[in-house]
């Protein structure tokens, strides 16, 4: 039996001998970069005419790394495979499961700083932004390992005379698993194993912005056991795979993290029931937020302010958890607001390969562009510019970390999820007041509330509509295990990733009843002649 849970420990880079194998792993990186990478269905790996590039955002002029676009055709054969292989993937052992993400997460060990070295180049991850993401790969690896041995022992029932009654968990079938770029192979990993362990599946299409870093943990998936055709590889456009893979009557689900756009549309398309279908499809959908920290005027303000700060310009606020809304109570509005703008000002930005660099590039140019449009559009709507605004797109998608004050509840940067460092700061009349602000959006991903009195605290527990709730610190930064991630309303179907709840998604239960002492009149000449 496996261990008890623990979480992977993040890497000390202040160790000298950490840091030189980061070094080394991002020169390794460096010298592999611009290779080409095929589609793989099955045991067949495929390249097309057509190809997508995935670039360096600090460095638009490198490649990364060169992909297939999957044809219609090729999207279709791949769901076909991954149905073929569930009629025999299904019947492998939960334990046999198990120890394949025990082994995949002990590569991930081994190779943990070369992981990250992917990330810093492929997404503009810090250092240690980029290191926190391969730990979460490790911890899904490991919770889902144990926690699919636990849905592989019978939960108890009530008996009753002349029964025996049982109930398992059987896997879905083929699941089409489509990752965000923001985590690339955290959330990328969690899904795909949380599919594999459970029995079923994949079609795995990648973000087209970090397409690399999906086929190295592919790699690991091949050379850790597991079997052809239980994850299919498929890269290309939204429109081109993505459709075709929601819409085939064979897939049986779809795992998605992303946008609400993206999100809803996936969510509409499957509730389509296609010709040949015989079963309604299941979304597992996490999409965007609108993140909010209450400041309440009781509240430690240099923590307060270190949180917010953190929170909102960690990986350069492209989290779903990001905070992109600071209420602060008008009795400590100002001096809040000016503890905000020091620490801001104090964020260095740069290329993500320098260990000192806390902040960088912006995935892409549309990105780069939408960011530069909500900071002149919050300012255009009364906000007051205390920190940043800048941006340089020479030669990477740089946007400085930017504070927006004065921002006016329902203006649109209080409002739309920017996916960016851009933070509107709004004055809130009250504890009452910040509530309705922080409650006031579609969204319901994460929150926290910085206050000294607990009766604050416990109204926000009851009030402050939120998947994941804060108390005393920043918003971001969830633990698999510790905090099983979800959120509310527009924030999609709280999937709680890392819970104990989660394999469920991927899971159907069935009864089983068993009439004691019935036995057929074969059965019985049969135990008579033994």
């Amino acid at each position: 039996m496996p261990t008890e849970f623990r979480n992977e420990p993040f890497t000390d880079f202040s160790n000298e001998e950490n840091g030189q194998a980061m070094r080394d792993a991002i020169a390794k990186v460096q010298s592999e970069l611009g290779r080409e990478y095929p589609l793989v269905i099955g045991d067949e790996r495929i390249k097309t005419e057509g190809k997508l590039e995935s670039i360096n955002p600090a460095n638009h002029t490198q490649v990364v790394g060169r992909f297939q676009k999957a044809t219609k055709e090729l999207a279709n054969r791949a769901v076909e495979t991954a149905h073929e292989t569930f009629q025999t993937w299904k019947n492998t052992s939960a334990s046999d499961r198990a120890d394949l993400l025990f082994r995949l997460a002990g590569l991930l060990r081994e190779r943990k700083n070369e992981m990250s070295a992917w990330m810093i180049h492929e997404v503009s991850k810090s250092w240690a932004e980029a290191d926190g993401d391969t730990a979460e790969a490790i911890d899904f690896c490991e919770f889902y390992g144990r926690e699919i041995l636990r849905y592989a022992s019978p939960p108890p029932l009530t008996k009753i005379p002349g029964e025996e009654n049982r109930l398992e968990y059987t896997p879905l079938g083929v699941g089409a698993v489509i990752p965000p770029w923001n985590f690339p192979l955290a959330i990328m990993a969690g899904m795909t194993v949380a599919s594999v362990v459970t029995g079923n599946t994949v079609v795995l299409k990648p973000s087209s912005d970090a397409p690399t870093i999906a086929y190295k943990f592919f790699e690991l998936l091949e050379e850790a056991g597991l079997p052809a055709g239980v994850v299919n590889f498929m890269t290309g456009s939204g429109a081109e795979v993505g459709d075709v893979v929601v819409d085939h009557p064979k897939t049986r689900y779809v795992a998605f993290t992303g946008s609400k756009e993206v999100g809803l549309r996936i969510n509409e398309r499957a509730a389509r029931v296609n010709e040949g279908q015989i079963w309604i499809k299941r979304v597992v959908a996490e999409m965007g937020g609108k993140d909010a920290i209450i400041v309440a005027d009781d509240a430690n303000l240099d923590d307060a302010a270190t949180g917010v700060v953190q929170a909102a310009f960690g990986f350069q606020g492209q989290k779903c958890s990001a905070c992109s809304r600071a209420i602060i109570d008008a009795k400590v509005y100002e001096p809040m607001l000016e503890k905000i703008a020091e620490r801001t000002q104090q964020i260095k930005v740069g290329d993500p390969r320098d260990p000192k660099t806390s902040m960088s590039a912006v995935i892409n140019e549309k990105a780069f562009k939408t960011i530069n449009a909500y900071i002149e559009k919050g300012q255009a709507e009364g906000g007051r510019l205390v920190a940043g605004g800048g941006s340089d797109g020479e030669q990477g998608f740089f946007v400085e970390p930017t504070v927006i004050a004065d921002v006016k509840p329902l203006a649109t940067i209080e409002q739309e999820e920017i996916f960016g460092p851009v933070l509107a700061v709004i004055k809130a009349n009250d504890f009452d007041n910040a509530l309705k602000i922080a409650n006031d959006t579609q969204f319901g991903l994460t929150g926290a509330v910085y206050s000294a009195d607990e009766g604050r605290l416990e109204r926000a527990r009851r009030e402050f509509h939120v998947g994941n709730l804060y108390l005393n610190r920043k918003c971001t930064g969830a633990l698999v295990g510790v905090h099983p991630f979800g959120g509310f309303n527009m924030s999609g179907t709280d999937s709680k990733a890392g819970g104990h709840d989660y394999l469920a998604l991927f899971l159907q239960a069935k009864t089983i009843a068993t009439k004691v002492g019935a036995t057929t009149n074969a059965s019985a000449e049969k135990s008579a002649a033994i």
